[in-house]
């Protein structure tokens, strides 16, 4: 079966927005609007209305899809669900990667709130195309021309209104068109109401006059010709300046601003045309970059059908009809069940069982996909979250995604026996679906131990596993993952020997520890000359080095980047084995703490805070206060960004602080950047605790 729909006829966007900005009625309308057209002359409108209401079931499951497929005029509307909540800094960029184009929905009345400047900015970073749909026209306070003056101050960016709207609160009818020139005006509230396109009123002409002159001439810097002709007095025809504006939101040179009320049904058809006009198709960004796994070297994936096969799984999802689906955004060739392809991260081979593509309210089992389509992939069994599946003759990593180890650990434990296989469970399946977050069990204490990117983080994930999973757990407080290393070289000679009747046990080690450079982590080395330690003994000594490393040597945490070489020893005919070199390395490590001072290392975090001007030096003075570094500061837009190092042990608690400091205006992110020797003071705090 040949391609239904060209790759030029493809929008993949997303739709952003602070948590109340209406995004999920917006998308349901889109749902709705585009599912009704797509089937037109099926059933009539109220069946259909009928039909949609009673799929809520199957619905709820689909709305959340991670991605949904819908028709509009001949094109092809790939709709990314991007996450509301921005402490998942992964999964926002994760989205934001696989876009070509965003929509972001702004309340009328509350104008750009925190959470949108943090989601535009990182769409910057990511220079994704958008536009902005000013939602929640109908609501008391409702400011459409705000909104727009909004756009510059606190986005920085330039707004391009492509429409206005014709009265506002209870009064809103519906939108003036500057690009055709004619009012929209809606006949009803209710889901099939119709609009019709009327003249512009008398007492509304000058003021579209004006804002239609402004929309011309920021058009028109896109293309000298047609700059010129303007010039010389000759107005762009309607198609002219379609493409005028598409160009420059492509190129980011302003933000079409549009407006509406998703609630109300008014403004969403309008809305659907914009997204096919003036949002970028899979072929009008820049190819994307990946590694070639032969080579090494960076190459590009042109999006077209006759480039090699590559896909990148950008979420994992549980589905309760089909198990596990692996949603993947195809960059290029075409892929068909059956086949095997290779995840070049893990280097290992994925055959393709089953492809489903999602709609607003069905799914549909399909057998190939092409560049440019976004596809839910079941049963994939080593594919996680940001791994590349290429050909394996062409093999290509498209983004190497590099998920910071986590910096956070919380003991938990479940509170009955029931709940303990729940944990399990809950556990696997959203380490599956979140790289950032990772389990381990302590040995000692017996307890599970949690590890994440950040508080919010950790609660979050806890609130799902109760909520998706049952499972009641009682949660420890918050605590940093410390690790151990050398101050300075030092060199142990030690023999282990135990030869009191029965079969005796002999080993001498002579081994020389040293600093490694950081990040080098463990190295061994043996320099034995001679026979003085036989070959068959060696692993034994390097075993037992390693089970002190990960045990520490001054309170129990893992020891990283250390040397240790071996550089002499003696063994005995028949009391030598390899359990004896084991525990003579052991004890000769732990000997190592009076030579070679150890010393304590917290990890260091990079901070960013991004705030209004204002609040700048009180962001400042509080990261000062937090033993951190100030690395530099710098504007973008109109905030100021803030870098800093911190130590995390510091950083608890910090989200609400910056929250009520900047009245919820700032906000930060932080990665994990290095690790550092804690001072000594704090260092003895630190050991006391954990005796």
């Amino acid at each position: 079966m040949a391609r239904e729909y060209k790759i030029e006829d493809y929008r993949n966007f997303g739709i952003m927005a602070h948590i109340d900005a209406g995004k999920t009625t917006t998308t349901e309308r889109i749902l709705y609007y585009t599912g009704k057209s797509h089937k037109i002359g099926e059933v009539h409108d109220g069946a259909a209305t009928m039909d949609w209401m009673e799929q809520e079931q199957e619905r709820g499951i689909t709305i959340t899809s991670a991605a949904t497929t819908c028709f509009w005029n001949g094109k092809r509307l790939n709709i990314i669900d991007t996450p509301g909540h921005v402490d998942f800094t992964i999964e926002v960029e994760r989205s934001l990667r696989v876009l070509d184009g965003a929509v972001c929905c702004l309340d009328a009345n509350a104008g750009v709130e925190p959470q949108t400047e943090t989601v535009w900015r990182q769409a910057d970073k990511y220079q994704v195309p958008r536009m902005i749909f000013v939602n929640k026209m109908d609501k008391l306070g409702a400011d459409f021309y705000n909104c727009v003056g909004m756009v510059t101050d606190r986005l920085g960016s330039i707004p391009l209104p492509v429409q206005l709207p014709i009265g506002s609160e209870n009064e809103y009818e519906g939108l003036i068109d500057l690009v055709k020139m004619k009012e929209l005006v809606w006949q009803g509230e209710n889901l099939g109401a119709t609009w019709e396109e009327r003249e512009i009123r008398a007492e509304l002409a000058d003021k579209a006059a004006e804002y239609r002159e402004q929309l011309v001439e920021t058009a028109v810097e896109q293309d000298e010709a047609a700059m010129e002709a303007y010039l010389e007095g000759e107005e762009p025809t309607e198609e002219k300046l379609k493409e005028l504006i598409r160009q420059g939101t492509i190129n980011l040179s302003f933000v079409p601003i549009l407006c509406g009320t998703a609630f109300k049904n008014k403004g969403v058809q309008p809305l659907l045309d914009a997204v096919v006009d003036f949002l970028p198709s899979p072929v009008e960004i820049p190819a994307i970059k990946g590694i070639d796994v032969k080579t090494e070297e960076e190459t590009t994936r042109p999006a077209s059908d006759d480039e090699p096969t590559s896909l990148l799984a950008f979420k994992i999802m549980n589905d309760p009809f089909v198990g596990s689906l692996t949603f993947a955004r195809m960059y290029s060739g075409h892929l068909e069940t059956g086949t095997s392809l290779l995840n070049t991260v893990k280097d290992k081979k994925e055959r393709i069982g089953r492809m489903l593509l999602m709609h607003s309210n069905s799914r549909e089992d399909i057998k190939e996909c092409y560049a440019g389509d976004i596809v839910a992939i079941a049963g994939l069994k080593d594919t996680t979250t940001g791994d590349t599946l290429s050909d394996s003759l062409k093999p290509v990593i498209l983004e190497r995604m590099e998920f910071p180890d986590p910096v956070i650990e919380l003991a938990i434990e479940p509170k009955s026996k029931a709940d303990q296989e729940k944990l399990g469970i809950a556990l696997q399946r959203l380490a599956a679906e979140d790289p950032s977050f990772r389990t381990k069990s302590d040995e000692e204490s017996g307890q599970t131990i949690i590890a994440g990117m950040g508080e919010l983080h950790l609660d979050i994930l806890v609130d799902r596993m109760k909520r998706e999973f049952n499972v009641e757990a009682n949660i420890g407080a918050p605590q940093v993952a410390y690790r151990e290393s050398l101050s300075q070289a030092g060199l142990v000679d030690y023999t282990h020997k135990k030869q009191s009747g029965g079969s005796g046990q002999f080993a001498r080690v002579k081994i020389e520890f040293e600093p490694n450079e950081a990040g080098a982590g463990f190295e061994f080395e043996s320099k034995i000359v001679g026979g003085n330690v036989p070959k068959e003994y060696i692993p034994g000594v390097e075993k037992g080095l390693k089970s002190v490393m990960d045990n520490g040597l001054l309170a129990g945490f893992p020891v990283i980047d250390v040397k240790a070489t071996l550089v002499d020893g003696a063994y005995h005919d028949v009391d030598s084995s390899v359990l004896a070199f084991e525990i003579a390395a052991r004890a000769a490590f732990r000997e190592a703490k009076h030579e070679c001072a150890p010393k304590l290392l917290e990890p260091i975090m990079k901070v960013e805070v991004v705030t209004p001007d204002e609040y700048t030096g009180g962001v400042i003075g509080d990261l000062n206060s937090r033993r951190g570094q100030i690395a530099g500061q710098e504007m973008r837009g109109n905030a100021t960004v803030v870098n800093a190092m911190v130590p995390l042990a510091n950083m608890f608690g910090y989200v609400n602080n910056l929250r009520s400091a900047t009245q919820g205006r700032a906000q930060f992110t932080m990665q994990f950047d290095h690790y550092e020797a804690v001072p000594k003071a704090v260092e003895q705090e630190i050991i006391e605790k954990s005796a």
